[in-house]
């Protein structure tokens, strides 16, 4: 059965220490393989995979490379460094199936707004059921703490600081959220 993931701010290509440094690595080449091993070794062809953003910088051509080896049916959410001849050439990648500027998903009866940067979507809500809320789903500023922004409203951090360079699935998404309002409430 084919799963759904998110990730963002892979910056595959992106040569500056103050990216790969912090992540662990001691090269852009470093953080290039392990990140594209680190997802391929969790998604699988069939699967839908949303990237809030940010997926390369650098040099494009060795960029999409890098996009092209990633499995699944890529969705991506544009970030500040998607300019608009990166996305000309997403659109040549046979593994992206659509690009947006945001975009609401539904799971399970979960509702998802997703985009690159932090988003307040939530209507002071928290009295009602986790499913009858907005969860938004962002990345941007490269935090390693998914909860960065929780407590101004539903914001959950995907990039791959806070998972170890790994996508995350969204039933653990949504199970995370649930232990942590368990904690908010306790």
């Amino acid at each position: 059965m084919a799963e759904t993931w998110f990730t963002s701010d892979l910056h595959l290509g992106h040569d500056r220490e103050f990216v790969w440094g912090p992540r662990g690595f001691k090269s852009v080449h470093e953080m290039n393989e392990e990140i594209i091993s680190r997802y391929n070794s969790v998604v699988n062809m069939e699967d839908d995979v949303y990237i809030l953003g940010d997926l390369m910088l650098g040099n494009n051509e060795a960029g999409i490379s890098m996009i092209k080896q990633l499995k699944g049916n890529i969705h991506i959410i544009r970030g500040n460094h998607d300019t608009d001849s990166r996305m000309k050439l997403y659109n040549t990648c046979y593994n992206i199936v659509e690009i947006t500027e945001g975009q609401f998903i539904k799971y399970n009866g979960y509702h998802f707004y997703l985009c690159h940067y932090p988003v307040l979507c939530s209507n002071y809500d928290e009295d009602k059921p986790l499913k009858a809320q907005m969860i938004s789903l962002c990345g941007h500023t490269h935090t390693k703490d998914p909860f960065n922004d929780w407590d101004k409203g539903n914001i959950y951090h995907v990039e791959v600081d806070t998972n170890n360079c790994y996508p995350w699935n969204i039933d653990d998404i949504i199970e995370r959220i649930k232990i942590n309002k368990r904690k908010v409430v306790l």
